[in-house]
C-alpha cells in the first residue's frame, strides 16, 4: 500500500517581527517558503468522502452515493466512475489520483469497491472507510462477496453504506461495530441459524418502528 505524504506543518520563518500590530503582516515583507496566503487557506471540514461506489468486472455501476456536487449529472458521474475504473481494474496498488481528487479501491473476486476524497484527504482516513465497508459485507454476505450475492442483498448494501457515511461524514470504521448496529450476528453460529434475507428483515422492521415511534 503507497504511504500517504507527510504534510509538513506550516511556519512563520519571520516570526513575530513579520507581523505588524493585531497579527497583520508588517508592509515590506515576503510570505515565507511555507506559508499559504490566506485568501488560499483551506477552511477544516468534516466533509471527508465525496463518493462510494461499487462497480462490477466490466465497470458497470452496481451502487453509488455521492455527497457533494462535484459531479452534479448522472452522467458525469458515469463518465467519472469509467474513467476510475479503465485505470484501476488492472493494477494493483490501492490509491489513485484522478481528476485532482483521491481515490483508494479494492477487489474481490468480479467486484470493485471505491472511496473517493478531496486531494488534501488523508489517504488512511479514506482507506478505513473502504475497509470497514468491506468488511461489514464480507460478515453480512458470509464471505461470498460477488456481484449475485451482492444483487441479491443490495438494500443491506445500502444499509451498510449508511451506516459508514453519511452526507460525507465518516460515522464508522469498526465494521464490526456497522454489523451490531444493524443487528447483523457476527459469529459463524448465527449465521448458519439465520439466512441473510431473515437479518436484512429484521433490519428493516427495526427501522421501520424507529421512524413510526
Amino acid at each position: 500500500m503507497q504511504k500517504a505524504e507527510a504534510r509538513p506543518r506550516q511556519h512563520d520563518h519571520f516570526g513575530g517581527a513579520a507581523r505588524g500590530r493585531g497579527g497583520e503582516r508588517a508592509a515590506g515583507v515576503p510570505l515565507g517558503p511555507m506559508e499559504i496566503p490566506a485568501g488560499l487557506m483551506l477552511e477544516p471540514s468534516l466533509y471527508t468522502v465525496k463518493a462510494i461506489f461499487i462497480l462490477d468486472s466490466f465497470g458497470q455501476r452496481l451502487l453509488a452515493k455521492y455527497y457533494d456536487d462535484t459531479f452534479p449529472s448522472m452522467k458525469e458521474q458515469k463518465s467519472f466512475e469509467r474513467n476510475v475504473f479503465n485505470k484501476t481494474h488492472k493494477t494493483d496498488s490501492e490509491i489513485a489520483f484522478l481528476e485532482g481528487l483521491t481515490i483508494v479501491y479494492k477487489s474481490s473476486i468480479d467486484l470493485f469497491f471505491y472511496v473517493v476524497g478531496s486531494p488534501h484527504e488523508n489517504e488512511l482516513m479514506l482507506m478505513s472507510v473502504l475497509t470497514c465497508l468491506f468488511e461489514s459485507l464480507n460478515h453480512m454476505l458470509r464471505k461470498n462477496v460477488e456481484k449475485r450475492t451482492l444483487m441479491e442483498n443490495m438494500d443491506g448494501v445500502f444499509l451498510v453504506v449508511d451506516e459508514i457515511v453519511d452526507g460525507g461524514v465518516i460515522l464508522e470504521s469498526d465494521a464490526q461495530q456497522v454489523i451490531q448496529k444493524l443487528n447483523f450476528r457476527v459469529d459463524d453460529s448465527s449465521l448458519s441459524e439465520h439466512s441473510v434475507t431473515q437479518v436484512l428483515q429484521s433490519a428493516k422492521e427495526q427501522i421501520k418502528w424507529s421512524l413510526l415511534k
